[in-house]
């Protein structure tokens, strides 16, 4: 067994501190670092417990409105925490869809945001080829079970700080020669909340060596491109503070729809957060997002846009879910997903015109 030691900060800056030195990680409730460490995925030398830090584990309410959450707030709290299930119900049903309550109950939203992949080559060292474990070995996924892999963005030829208009864009011709060998990665982020965030243009507040900044949701887990052992754009000693909710028009109408293999304690094929602003039968904005399809939680921005202005008949309905599909690059074990993307997003629109909430 390797020596562990344990540090319990204070308060940030000795969190900081502790964990710019080589070999720490940071633990909340551990539910995802733990496995990590068990399967030998992942080896620190040092924990760095912050869950006893003054004021991380607290959700406030913004000037002008807007929800700050701290980042040891744990996830069963803050599904049921009023303001969330009254103001965001969208992010109450998606916290609420994820893992079992005892989990629930542990895992906090920082932690949440850092989840990495449950795909099994990842987490299985049997297999050696890995680029999110071993960059440049290969992907063992490519050639094995793909059920619960990408559809979107895996494509190592994307730029993994693009934006998600960009990356979605449509790819063409091949690998020009002379560049940088692929690392490709078909992986999906697991998180039903980070969804949710995504569809409720969260922010993200981390502090480290450099100071305080700010991370849009959209721009903070990264597409694989060619270093998939990246999951998120944190600079190196950067730790999450807290989440930013701005002021929402989405309360009245949000659903998110989980589909999975089994009611509870399960990853999701496919999972739809919509959130949408609605003037009678007239949608006047329109949030959508999708989970367990992408690197990162995967924005369907031209269907929102086809679906703003426009009344919810059901040949719009249709034309918006397929047009989110066009650039799905699917392998035969996932090619289901396809559809179930579409039927998915067309179920999840109409529940949440509906008012369907927490």
């Amino acid at each position: 067994m390797d020596a562990i030691d344990y540090q319990r900060a204070a308060d940030l800056s000795s969190a900081l501190r502790a964990n710019a030195q080589s070999g720490s990680a940071v633990i909340g409730g551990g539910t995802n670092l733990l496995d990590l460490m068990k399967g030998g995925v992942a080896r620190p030398v040092r924990l760095i417990d912050i869950t006893h830090i003054a004021g991380l584990d607290q959700v406030s309410t913004l000037p002008g409105g807007g929800l700050r959450i701290g980042a040891t707030v744990r996830n069963s709290d803050l599904a049921n925490h009023p303001l969330v299930r009254d103001r965001y119900p969208l992010l109450s049903q998606a916290l609420l869809s994820g893992a079992s309550a005892q989990l629930r109950n542990m895992a906090t939203v920082g932690g949440n945001l850092m989840q990495r992949t449950r795909c099994h080559y990842f987490y299985d060292s049997v297999y050696a080829e890995c680029n999110k474990r071993r960059p440049g070995s290969g992907c063992a996924a490519q050639q094995g079970f793909t059920r619960m892999h990408a559809i979107f963005g895996a494509d190592a030829r994307l730029d993994a700080n693009a934006p998600v208009a960009t990356a979605q864009a449509p790819l063409a011709g091949t690998q020009a020669s002379g560049t940088l060998p692929v690392s490709q990665c078909i992986a999906v982020n697991p998180s039903d909340m980070n969804v949710a965030l995504a569809a409720l243009d969260a922010t993200i507040r981390v502090t480290g060596p450099r100071g305080e900044r700010v991370i849009a949701m959209s721009d903070f887990h990264r597409l694989p491109g060619t270093t998939p052992e990246r999951d998120n754009n944190l600079d190196p000693g950067e730790l999450i503070t807290s989440i930013d909710l701005p002021v929402s028009a989405f309360s009245a109408h949000a659903h998110y729809l989980k589909i999975r293999d089994r009611a509870s304690y399960a990853f999701a094929l496919v999972s739809v957060a919509v959130a949408l602003d609605m003037n009678g039968t007239t949608v006047r904005d329109a949030r959508i997002a999708l989970g367990g399809v992408a690197h990162k939680p995967w924005r369907a921005l031209e269907a929102e846009r086809m679906l703003v202005g426009h009344p919810l008949d059901p040949l719009a309905l249709e034309q918006a879910a397929a047009s989110i599909v066009r650039t799905a690059q699917p392998y035969p074990g996932n090619a289901f997903k396809v559809k179930l993307v579409q039927r998915g997003v067309v179920r999840a629109v109409r529940q949440a015109a509906e008012g369907a909430s927490a």
